[in-house]
């Protein structure tokens, strides 16, 4: 209880989820990629993310929980399934928020390409903060050994020297992920001025982001524009891994500027608790195309194999898992 104008108001504390739904996400991750991956190099992006989607709620459906979705694939009228706003699980307590991209990536595994993989986060009911303003991000992540040294609001100069200090290395040892867009060429340019090394990537802005993260990679920051929804699900995995990220409202248009503005976010900067605020935060991603975080479906003549990243920011446990499937039995009850 605490006192508001003079009332005793009751505070609804946040329920502690039950660690063992870590692995019922990794079963949601790994039905999305083993049905997207069957469609992977045939061009199209709609067929690779249905397949995902259709194989993602109906696992998330078969758990215990009251979930609601915060970051799904659209509004209601754009989106049959997983849109904003839908309940999923069977309607007992926990009662969470989850955010899904059942595809980061979608147009790498339409075309055969490296890095596709399917993610899902989830932590308690009204913790993730999905800004709505603006559908673009501008974004800079970092692993543990760095999560103090950023700062958005400062030159690209000032944080790669600030980067270099805190992992005790030079700047021109630094690696920086960067997405290959158009909209990029400036940071690029003072990227490379300022003596740090690039690594350009076509798709995939949640992978590259826990890429960034992680203490044992070859990358050590990301930067950049990206979607706010993947913001919002790299925040969640840096939840459990221990880094930070910050970002800025990023408009693309002028409608998108003047909601910004009316908001007062046009320069608010997020950190990591902004978007992702809970203390039981869950993360899971498995590969559907290989790529530098994970390995992709492979299949066989009765069996397929997964590879799972699954994280929990309470205990800060990071396991990586390689699954067999028998899909003889899978099919019977699937």
């Amino acid at each position: 209880m605490y006192l508001f104008g003079g009332y005793s108001v009751a505070i609804k504390p946040q329920q502690t989820i039950d660690r063992n739904i870590a692995m019922e996400l990794v079963r949601v991750t790994e039905a999305a990629a083993l049905a997207s991956s069957r469609h992977m190099g045939l061009g199209d992006k709609e067929l690779v993310d249905q397949a995902a989607v259709d194989a993602m709620r109906s696992t998330l459906n078969a758990i215990q929980m009251h979930g609601v979705i915060v970051i799904g694939e659209g509004e209601k009228d754009e989106a049959p399934m997983l849109f904003n706003g839908e309940n999923i699980g069977t309607g007992s307590p926990p009662e969470v928020d989850i955010a899904v991209d059942p595809i980061d990536g979608t147009t790498l595994l339409s075309k055969g390409l490296p890095g596709a993989i399917a993610v899902i986060a989830l932590s308690s009911r009204d913790t993730m903060n999905c800004p709505q303003e603006t559908f673009y991000m501008n974004k800079i992540a970092v692993g543990p050994e760095a999560k103090d040294a950023i700062d958005i609001t400062a030159t690209v100069k000032e944080n790669l020297k600030s980067v270099a200090s805190a992992k005790d290395c030079s700047v021109k040892d630094l690696v920086v992920m960067v997405l290959d867009r158009p909209r990029h060429e400036t940071l690029l340019r003072d990227i490379r001025e300022a003596g740090a090394r690039v690594r350009l990537i076509s798709d995939g802005d949640v992978a590259a982001g826990i890429h960034a993260a992680m203490p044992t990679s070859d990358v050590d920051i990301l930067m950049g524009i990206g979607g706010t929804p993947e913001g919002v699900l790299t925040a969640a995995a840096i939840r459990c891994i221990g880094g930070a990220i910050q970002a800025q409202a990023w408009p693309n248009n002028v409608k998108e500027r003047e909601a910004a503005e009316t908001a007062g976010v046009l320069n608010k900067v997020y950190a990591t608790n902004d978007l992702v605020s809970g203390e039981d935060v869950f993360f899971s991603a498995t590969g559907v195309s290989t790529g530098d975080l994970l390995r992709g479906v492979n299949f066989s003549l009765k069996e397929a194999e997964t590879h799972s990243l699954v994280m929990r920011s309470r205990s800060g446990t990071v396991r990586w898992i390689d699954s067999m499937h028998d899909l003889t039995r899978l099919n019977k009850i699937t």
